[in-house]
């Protein structure tokens, strides 16, 4: 029973390397990247006008949030039903 829990610890010793790992490398591994598609830019570079450009800014944002949001929402969601049915 005491390698068995040796073996338990030893397991999640690595698990929690691997999510240290994983979580530096995609907060330190970034490209460099413009927001706006080719055609957004180049029209928007073409006018210049500020203020067209940062409402584009904004929607690319407000656009790339929502999918996080939702995932967001039905991750709480299975969470609370799965400790709801853990202490019934």
């Amino acid at each position: 029973m005491y390698k068995n829990d040796i073996e338990k610890r030893e397991k999640k010793r690595d698990y929690r390397l691997f999510a240290i790992v994983c979580t530096l490398f995609s907060i330190f591994y970034s490209l460099t990247s413009q927001a706006q598609c080719a055609m957004c830019r180049a029209s928007l570079e073409s006018e210049g006008n500020t203020m067209k450009a940062e409402a584009v800014n904004d929607g690319i944002v407000y656009l790339m949030v929502i999918p996080y949001v939702l995932v967001g929402i039905v991750g709480v969601v299975v969470y609370r039903m799965y400790t709801k049915k853990k202490t019934q």
